[in-house]
């Protein structure tokens, strides 16, 4: 009997223990989170994947390399330099496509100052003194220039005696637009004044533009074509 009953103790006494060092069944166990890295982050112009539009992100635009722009802006710029270099060797290197206006200052001042001396010398008359027109048409013209003066002034020296006729060109401006060895174009701007001396006094003023063609013929430069533009 005492030992029946000592076993009995026992079981129970091991029954509370149990009960005891055994959670209750309405608790419910909670698992420690397993330790994880964090992934890393995506790069800014990269797509998260899951993100969604909700989020108001708009797409970026692809990025500019600006260095390299440059240096295809640079390539071209270049380009064009040499060529325009080219071109324009080409034509300085064609006999009918030189022009020293800009570059022979010391023939340029020649022929503008000799040009703008002549065109005051043969477009000026006096009645009193018409040989001093005609010397001066052979000194400074030669060519078709010298009929072309022969028409613009023959109405001048028809009335000339009667009128008592006094004309006077005076050169304001001038500008040479061709200098290629001895032959030359000028642009040619000038102030007339016209005066009858009869029984009454009148004088008229008038302004010209005119082109002319030059030629050289040793250190002197002539007037060998007149271009009035009337054509």
């Amino acid at each position: 009997m005492s030992t029946t009953r000592h076993l009995v103790n026992r079981r129970r006494r091991l029954a509370t223990v149990a009960a005891t060092a055994a959670p209750p069944r309405t608790a419910t166990a909670t698992r420690p989170a397993p330790t994880s890295v964090d992934p890393e982050p995506a790069p800014a112009d990269e797509a998260v994947p899951g993100d969604a539009p909700a989020r108001g992100r708009l797409p970026r635009l692809p990025r500019v390399r600006l260095p390299a722009v440059l240096c295809a802006a640079t390539l071209l710029l270049g380009a064009f330099a040499v060529w325009s270099f080219t071109s324009a060797g080409t034509l300085r290197d064609e006999p009918s496509r030189q022009n020293t206006a800009l570059t022979d200052i010391g023939s340029t001042s020649e022929v503008k100052g000799q040009i703008t001396e002549a065109v005051g010398a043969v477009f000026s008359y006096d009645y009193a003194s018409p040989a001093k027109s005609d010397n001066a048409a052979k000194k400074h013209l030669t060519g078709k220039a010298v009929q072309q003066h022969k028409d613009m002034l023959a109405e001048v020296r028809a009335q000339a005696p009667e009128q008592k006729l006094v004309l006077t060109t005076t050169v304001t401006h001038s500008g040479v637009e061709l200098l290629d060895g001895d032959r030359a174009r000028l642009l040619v701007f000038a102030d007339q004044s016209n005066t009858r001396t009869g029984k009454k006094e009148e004088t008229t003023y008038a302004a010209a533009m005119f082109a002319v063609d030059a030629v050289r013929r040793g250190d002197t430069w002539r007037i060998a074509a007149i271009d009035t533009f009337t054509r």
